[in-house]
């Protein structure tokens, strides 16, 4: 059986994702900040009769994450596949970043990755075989509106993964990237505010505005995981894994789309003519949803 870890497993595309493994014959280790919020996995797993290992891991602790990386170690060694999923979201434009706010999103999204990685890549290395799954975003290929500092720590996940994936094929071990677009997950409704008082209204309203065409969508998270899944198993071996509602279209039309129309974008003078220049640039119809 092969063993599996998950961080930030308590809700979201972690949950989908670590109940997806177990159903599967993964032997899984459902990683949280706080057991206390795992009843829901734990309850997922039990109906499908899977294996799971509810274990305390904050991404942001170093100290954490060694003595997680212990227990794992204790429970019958190394790993054959981590998944980092842990993350928070942010919303702000460069003028309205609050610094110790955004160095917090940097410890979990980013800097939680490494500590995940030189705590449990060791052993895969030595055995020559493993899999590292980094959950980004499609903000990690596309400068999101209102979200610099998100948008920026799933960019420099991007780099990191490549990085990564180069360092390891000598010994074995590959990297794979999942990006999401929109997912209805928890985190949807957490993160709908902005600082306030701001000048750049425009901006959070155009970026809400797409969050709620993806709400609406109602892409689940069970589908992101699996997608995962499907990738772990992928005889082609791919890196990057694009998926949910908004995921294709984005990476793909700003991957052709010169950088000129891409800063026209936010100059447009109304919504509607705002709307009119994403749709043309990505296909994706974000008008807010009649019914709000």
């Amino acid at each position: 059986m092969q063993r599996a870890l998950v961080t930030g497993a308590n809700s979201g595309i972690g949950r989908a994702t670590a109940i997806a493994l177990a159903e599967a014959g993964y032997e899984v280790f459902g990683a949280m900040r706080s057991l206390e919020k795992g009843a829901k996995l734990i309850e997922g797993v039990r109906e499908r009769g899977g294996t799971l290992h509810p274990i305390e891991l904050d991404v942001s602790s170093a100290a954490s994450v060694t003595r997680a990386a212990e227990v794992v170690a204790a429970q019958g060694g190394p790993l054959d596949v981590l998944v980092n999923n842990a993350g928070i979201a942010h919303n702000a434009c460069v003028e309205d970043v609050d610094i110790d706010a955004a160095k917090e999103v940097f410890e979990t999204n980013y800097w939680g990755v490494i500590r995940c990685v030189q705590a449990f890549l060791p052993g895969m290395r030595e055995r020559r075989q493993g899999q590292i799954v980094n959950i980004s975003s499609v903000a990690g290929r596309i400068a999101a509106l209102g979200q610099v500092v998100y948008s920026s720590s799933k960019w420099a996940l991007e780099c990191l993964s490549e990085n990564l994936a180069q360092e390891v094929a000598p010994f074995g071990v590959r990297v794979v990237v999942i990006e999401p677009g929109v997912t209805r997950t928890a985190i949807l409704p957490k993160n709908l505010g902005h600082p306030e008082p701001t000048v750049y209204g425009d901006a959070y309203r155009r970026m809400l505005h797409f969050y709620a065409r993806g709400i609406k969508a109602d892409v689940q998270a069970s589908e992101v995981a699996a997608v995962l899944l499907a990738a772990l198993e992928d005889p082609e071996c791919g890196f990057r894994y694009t998926c949910a509602w908004s995921g294709p279209e984005l990476c793909e039309g700003r991957s052709k789309l010169d950088d000129a129309t891409w800063i026209a974008l936010g100059d447009q003078p109304d919504d509607a003519a705002y709307h009119r220049a994403f749709e043309a640039a990505f296909g994706l119809d974000i008008r807010p949803p009649e019914n709000g």
